[in-house]
């Protein structure tokens, strides 16, 4: 590494250590949501004024639900429809993913792009986390979808301070510091963020390989999610042997078998990736 990246690598390693690193805040709206969706005596009319305030967010739950993942026989006309054919925990984990979108743009052209281009990639991997867990495992499939969105969630305070401090790099120096440092950075954010425990680790956990664990979780889905966003690239996960990865063994997948080329997984796959979008 040069000494720049050394040099940002440090400022970043020191800041997280000493509990000093400005790590990004949930948006209010999903807050909001969070709570309503946790408290016992809440109803989908508390849940639907809350997000009612949010007509953005609003119109995306409405074509959420008519996407074929959800369409019914029925068209979803309103947000109250909507709620309540997806239900309370449901609504309330893919609001607060789509909240989050909102945090990944910056004034800087080059970190603009950067950030745009990961929230593209960690809904298609949520995306796929969706359809996984509801054909391969007993997990829940919002909770799915939500380990997608923020399994990559470190690299905001990363590409924040290059941005903030106007630093000049590299794309290849800047990506292999977000692949070091993001996984810690994002477990700390999950941490901060009070989120399920079984999501906290994902960040570091979804790249680790070599995990035995008795049965399937969510960083398995994100794992094979990511993995499967791969097929047909140059990245270096492509060149390990797939068939050591014990997570498609718990997920009951075959590791050489594209899904995509699956003609009903397939489709399902791109609504999938598509209705985050």
């Amino acid at each position: 590494m040069s000494n720049l990246a050394d040099k940002i690598k440090t400022d970043l390693m020191t800041a997280i250590d000493a509990d000093k690193l400005v790590l990004p805040t949930l948006p209010e709206v999903a807050l909001k949501v969070r709570d309503i969706a946790e408290s016992d005596d809440s109803s989908v009319a508390d849940l639907v004024k809350v997000i009612s305030n949010d007509a953005a967010m609003s119109a995306r739950l409405i074509r959420v639900c008519n996407s074929p993942l959800f369409r019914g026989s029925r068209e979803i006309e309103n947000l109250n429809m909507a709620v309540s054919r997806l239900g309370m925990a449901y609504t309330s984990n893919l609001a607060m993913g789509l909240a989050m979108e909102q945090m990944f743009q910056a004034t800087s052209d080059m970190i603009d792009k950067r950030l745009r281009d990961s929230w593209q990639k960690s809904t298609e991997i949520a995306g796929i986390c969706h359809v996984l867990a509801q054909h391969y495992t007993r997990l829940k499939p919002d909770q799915a979808t939500l380990a997608g969105l923020v399994h990559g969630i470190g690299v905001l305070p990363i590409l924040r301070y290059v941005e903030d401090n106007d630093i000049q790099i590299s794309n290849v120096m800047l990506d292999n510091l977000i692949d070091e440092l993001h996984p810690r950075i994002g477990v700390r954010i999950l941490q901060k963020w009070d989120f399920p425990k079984e999501l906290q680790d994902i960040p570091v956990e979804y790249t680790n390989f070599g995990r035995q664990i008795p049965k399937a979780d969510y960083a398995d889905v994100v794992m094979i999610a990511n993995l499967q966003t791969l097929v047909g690239s140059e990245h270096p996960f492509t060149e390990m042997d797939w068939n050591k990865i014990s997570a498609f063994a718990r997920l009951g997948l075959d590791p050489n078998v594209d899904m995509a080329g699956e003609e009903d997984l397939s489709a399902e796959m791109e609504a999938a990736m598509s209705f985050l979008g």
